[in-house]
């Protein structure tokens, strides 16, 4: 069985699990434990694999850091923190956790001491930041998984040793071995959709993360570092750490997320997928009014999908309006509506040769108002370089068509913006719609190739984008390819007498027939 097709069979068993385990507990809610024990269970293999390895090199082949005493093993703890950014004794790992997790009257306990002495390794170290609440979400005590303290210890046994069964691979130098952190974002992807809504907010689905990393990379072989101020996650992110970043061992991650939740879900995608503590730094505030990263910036790339028509301060706070981020456009975005305002933070956080793409809602392309003169400040200046109307429900909780903005500062080659119009590009899902490969691979070839396409790409001048009240909604530019059938009158007219005739002889035979019958009366 091909490799996809063993994957998909493994997720589908995974997520039956998951389903059955939580029992009467709300599927959201619940999914911090699944997710949760299942990078408690990497870590534990991780820093048992770093001490193997160690070991094996030095010629003990039959070493297990496993089965070694804790007072032994406190000696390897500076240097599994400084490389892995934390440390863990063998009783505190998930393999021997979960042996007698069953029979653990204290287990709740024993799991809390575990997960805070995990994140205590790292403090006063440079990863402190990347490992402090890590497993907040992880409650032990909470009374959604039952009534009593032995109810929710049965139930959290139950999960660790579900998980303990899962084929989730072990070589973790294996930059092509992504079960555990593919597993995590199909779990999460999951969940979202289950959620609707609320699920929406935290994931992106991961074909269009992989479009806009492709988009954002393109044509740009020295990108060294990515960012995305809303980050969620970490879905998009992680598409670089996938195709860029196997390119380049050395580049580096920044995110920033105003939700703890998602912060830590965040944080975790990265270790999941083999993202080291030192290669990556996400930040937990508001992006629109404490920006974490500029001391950072300029970056290579920036991806992003901003939460939708955001309420923001906006006018009331009267700092923002000479804030250098937002000050060049001398507007602000509606207090309603941030998105412009995250479309200027990136604006000002890229560098020169840098590529942007931005998910937008596609009310921002046409409003009046404040919008309308931020967008004549981003055409007149040359910054956009391409829009992409994107399919509709392709987003969870999001049921109508959204765009990608691409951004560049100084690296357009003319003074137009391209746009494509990919809203048929799209193939049904159940009750979602997805880019396939070829979808995504049409878009960037439209997007690499720059020109003219009947119904599909069109390249306007920004003079003539500006004097059509700076409307950059990609129906206004390309057109529709008008699919109703045509229809010949003559054929019809034809076909019409051509039935007619057979009526009339049809009524001819009928008549017939009843005179017969009279006769013979």
């Amino acid at each position: 069985m091909p490799i996809l097709n063993e994957r998909a069979e493994l997720h589908k068993t995974i997520w039956k699990i998951a389903n059955d385990l939580r029992g009467s507990v709300d599927g959201w809610e619940f999914k911090a434990y699944v997710l949760g024990s299942i990078f408690y269970r990497f870590i534990s293999e991780n820093i048992c694999d770093h001490f193997n390895q160690r070991m094996h090199e030095l010629g003990h082949t039959d070493f297990s850091y496993a089965d070694m005493p804790d007072d032994q093993a406190q000696a390897g703890m500076s240097d599994a923190v400084s490389t892995k950014g934390f440390f863990m004794l063998p009783s505190q790992l998930f393999q021997n956790v979960v042996k007698d997790c069953d029979r653990d009257e204290n287990l709740n306990e024993h799991l809390s001491a575990i997960f805070r002495s995990i994140e205590a390794s790292a403090t006063g170290t440079d990863s402190e930041d990347d490992l402090r609440g890590l497993f907040s979400d992880f409650s032990v005590d909470s009374a959604a998984l039952g009534s009593t303290v032995i109810k929710r210890n049965q139930l959290l046994a139950k999960v660790l040793k579900t998980v303990a069964t899962m084929d989730l691979g072990s070589k973790y130098n294996d930059t092509d071995n992504d079960t555990f952190g593919d597993t995590y974002e199909f779990l999460m992807q999951m969940y979202a959709s289950e959620a609707g809504k609320s699920g929406g907010e935290f994931f992106t689905p991961q074909q269009v993360s992989e479009l806009l990393a492709r988009l954002a990379s393109w044509n740009n072989p020295s990108i060294n570092k990515v960012y995305d101020p809303a980050c969620g996650s970490g879905s998009l992110l992680l598409k670089f750490a996938k195709t860029v970043g196997r390119k380049n061992p050395h580049l580096r991650y920044y995110g920033q997320e105003v939700n703890p939740t998602t912060y830590n879900l965040c944080r975790i995608n990265m270790f999941l997928h083999n993202v080291n503590y030192d290669l990556f730094d996400i930040r937990l505030e508001d992006t629109l009014l404490k920006p974490q990263h500029k001391d950072f910036a300029p970056f290579d790339a920036i991806v992003s999908n901003p939460p939708y028509s955001l309420k923001w301060q906006g006018k009331d706070n009267p700092i923002l309006i000479n804030d250098e981020r937002y000050a060049p456009a001398g507007v602000l975005a509606p207090k309603s509506a941030a998105d412009l305002a995250f479309t200027m933070h990136i604006l000002w956080h890229l560098s020169e040769q840098g590529t942007a793409a931005i998910v937008e809602f596609p009310g921002v392309l046409y409003r009046g108002g404040d919008e309308k003169k931020i967008r004549q400040y981003l055409v007149k200046h040359n910054f956009i370089d391409t829009v992409i109307q994107l399919p509709a429900n392709l987003f969870f909780g999001v049921g109508i068509a959204t765009c990608i903005i691409v951004m560049k500062r100084s690296a357009k080659t003319d003074s137009s913006v391209l746009f494509i119009d990919a809203s048929r590009l799209f193939a049904k899902n159940g009750n979602k719609n997805i880019l396939l490969p070829e979808h995504q691979e049409r878009i960037v070839q439209l997007f690499a190739n720059r020109r003219d396409e009947q119904y599909l790409a069109r390249l306007v001048k920004n003079d003539d984008i500006l004097a059509n009240d700076c409307n950059l909604s990609v129906s206004s530019y390309v057109e529709q390819e008008d699919t109703r059938e045509v229809i010949n009158i003559s054929e019809v007219n034809a076909r019409l007498q051509t039935l007619i005739a057979e009526g009339a002889a049809l009524n001819g035979r009928i008549e017939e027939i009843i005179r017969n019958e009279l006769k013979t009366e």
